[in-house]
């Protein structure tokens, strides 16, 4: 005879609560449940008594085990829940950030227009180039990244949730710049933590996520940004919208440097915290 759900659960919980605290272990339950059983909190309630069979015990209880090794939830789940839908996401991408979903906000508040070109650089799991496709008026979505794996995961992710995006492979780094402006807007989320921030860095981020998407050297901290700006300087169309997410450490450097591009009205915004998140610029 199989376990309850009630009984699963308690034992679930007993398991972390020397790890992780509550309300955080209460948040993976939930996503536990959608993603095996697909249950909400009240479907959960009232099947509490119900046996289930022994492998959902069972995979539970393996879950359990690799959360204590700090593994993030979402690798685990091959699943990410960003801007009202559900990404997959694996080891050779980001797992998406709420603080990434006040960019989206941004861009689709001061875009109303149909039919934009936007480019998204460093496009990892697709969250930020699936999201825009699915939420502006016939947006025409072109991505890039440097990572086959990432690529493929981010195709995926369109695929699944029906959205139009081009997906290219390519190094902001060393892309060259297009022959004429043909993009509305810019956006990026690039790696952007220097590398001495590493100490303050929780280990399941350290430990699991992808490195080349996370830092960049302490002695260039903006080498992405000053890539991306040469680019948009050229690519965007007079008038066009830059639109980046930025380590809160450099709000000022990085409006400066984008102003050096030829870029204006450069201001930085903060994020739902309160800290400076993002910055915006406009091609002259």
């Amino acid at each position: 005879m199989g376990n309850t759900l009630k009984e699963i659960l308690a034992q679930f919980r007993q398991s972390l609560a020397d790890t992780y605290p509550p309300g955080e272990i209460g948040g993976m339950e939930l996503a536990i449940l959608d993603r095996l059983l697909n249950y909400s909190r009240v479907d959960a309630i009232l099947h509490y008594d119900t046996e289930m069979p022994p492998f959902i015990a069972e995979k539970i209880k393996t879950i359990a085990e690799r959360l204590l090794k700090h593994e993030p939830i979402q690798y685990i789940l091959n699943d990410a829940y960003f801007y009202g839908y559900h990404f997959n996401v694996t080891p050779a991408t980001l797992i998406p950030r709420p603080e990434t979903a006040g960019l989206i906000d941004m861009i689709v508040d001061e875009n109303s227009e149909a039919d934009l070109r936007i480019l998204d650089i460093g496009t990892g799991s697709g969250c930020i180039a699936v999201s825009l496709a699915l939420a502006m008026k016939f947006a025409n979505v072109s991505a890039i990244d440097i990572s086959d794996e990432a690529l493929a995961v981010a195709r995926e992710n369109a695929r699944r949730l029906k959205a139009r995006v081009r997906f290219i492979k390519a190094d902001i780094l060393s892309i060259s710049a297009p022959a004429k402006p043909c993009y509305d807007i810019i956006v990026s989320n690039p790696p952007y933590i220097a590398d001495s921030e590493r100490t303050s860095m929780d280990s399941n981020v350290l430990n699991y996520e992808p490195h080349t998407a996370l830092f960049v050297p302490d002695d260039d901290p903006l080498m992405f940004y000053r890539a991306i700006a040469r680019y948009a300087h050229t690519a965007l169309v007079p008038g066009g919208k830059l639109y980046l997410e930025i380590n809160s450490r450099f709000p000022g450097e990085t409006c400066r440097l984008l102003a050096a591009h030829g870029l204006t009205d450069a201001r930085s915004l903060p994020d739902y915290r309160g800290l400076p998140r993002f910055v915006t610029a406009t091609r002259r």
